[in-house]
């Protein structure tokens, strides 16, 4: 029999923010692990002042999140996508531009408003044009568009830099192209208006943050903390201490296809609602990925563990994302994911500040043990604190 329109998974609107979440973290992810270089290479920049430089962004994508998932609550949502993801355009042109470390770390900076809005609206709009019946599947698969933007476009960076003799005014130039497709493809989703009357007048701190779920965002900023340490960092570790330049794309292929496998595996997991289950094994397989990478300090131990942090967070993320949606009632599906992006935002952060202080003064190894034992905390908490907790408080 073939499968009831009403309940079909890939349709139309679902397809278009799919692909259109994938051009925008394309955009974003073809720059990212690539940047320490370029602020290194291009302004002499040290560590410490690059993680200083690439913070903003983050902070500014936390301070955003909140009111984006109010925003996304409140007003219609593909306007709020529009104007967050042309904004999130416009940026790029900044750093194109930008002749000295002051002025690029100026329109880095602005350019996490953008991002941390659009993202929260564009999570928003999947879960509105999914059937209910495959939301969470739905939402599991709605990582994949990040996750193949994280195999492609560092890899791609690095092959660019590469062909175009360390150039990386190309990359900007493609993310700005990237990020204009994305925005085209947004443009045309089509929403019913009844989604967008807000059910709650009165205005609380419960319409910026989901109260409910602070126990799986302290979880949540533990493991983005280790995440943002790694990623950042580990290019320049690789060239620094390893001697990998030309393989360092490698890495984010095996962490990538991690995410993808896990996924992929997840998924029906979590259509049956073993959503604290997936949680579990995604937060074990994660640790000992962080524990691999800060233990053994080798090209075996660099890529095993990309693969592995990779399948752990395909299993977390999705799983996380879904406790905080069936915390909250449908009037508040912004606010929830704003919720678990401002504590992954606020994570990564810390995870950026701590890894460049920590590199500058004590070395790469101390920073990356520093992500292992912050994610040891989360995984921690998640047994002790969350699991049972979500099981008794879950609303679907």
């Amino acid at each position: 029999m073939s499968e009831d329109s009403r309940d079909k998974l890939w349709n139309a609107g679902y397809l278009k923010i799919w692909t259109g979440n994938f051009l925008i973290h394309f955009s974003f992810t073809l720059i990212v692990p690539l940047l320490p270089l370029y602020l290194s290479e291009t302004f002499g920049a040290n560590k410490e002042t690059i993680g200083l430089c690439l913070a903003g962004y983050t902070v500014m994508a936390l301070i955003i999140r909140p009111f984006s998932g109010f925003l996304v609550d409140s007003f219609p949502r593909r306007a709020v996508l529009i104007i967050f993801n042309f904004l999130f355009f416009a940026l790029f042109a900044g750093y194109i531009v930008a002749g000295s470390l002051t002025v690029f770390t100026i329109f880095r900076t602005l350019h996490g408003a953008p991002f941390g809005a659009a993202t929260v609206a564009a999570s928003t709009v999947a879960i509105d044009v999914l059937p209910s019946s495959r939301r969470t599947e739905g939402i599991g698969y709605y990582g994949l568009s990040n996750n193949l933007a994280t195999v492609i476009g560092p890899v791609l960076a690095i092959y660019i830099l590469q062909a175009f003799n360390g150039n990386f005014q190309v990359l900007f130039w493609l993310s700005l192209l990237s990020s204009l497709l994305g925005l085209i493809l947004d443009a045309t989703i089509k929403l019913p208006r009844k989604d967008f009357v807000p059910e709650k007048k009165v205005i609380s701190l419960d319409r910026f943050f989901l109260l409910k779920g602070w126990r799986e965002a302290v979880s949540i900023l533990c493991f983005a903390f280790s995440y943002g340490v790694v990623t950042t960092y580990v290019a320049i570790y690789g060239k620094e201490e390893l001697g990998i330049v030309s393989r360092t794309g490698l890495f984010f292929s095996l962490f990538a296809i991690g995410l993808i496998v896990s996924r992929l595996t997840g998924a029906h997991a979590l259509r049956k609602g073993q959503i604290s289950r997936n949680a579990a094994i995604g937060v074990l397989i994660a640790l000992s990925g962080f524990l691999i990478f800060a233990a053994v300090h080798n090209t075996v131990g660099y890529f095993c563990s990309a693969f592995i942090i990779g399948l752990g967070n395909g299993h977390m993320y999705p799983a996380f994302q879904n406790m905080f949606i069936n915390l909250a009632p449908h009037s508040q599906r912004g606010t929830a994911n704003s919720s678990i992006l401002t504590s992954w935002d606020a994570g990564v952060g810390l995870g950026i500040l701590a890894g460049g202080l920590l590199a500058e003064h004590m070395g790469y190894h101390s920073a990356f043990w520093a992500a292992g034992i912050v994610n040891a905390l989360g995984a921690l908490f998640y047994f002790l604190f969350i699991r049972r907790h979500f099981e008794s408080n879950r609303l679907r």
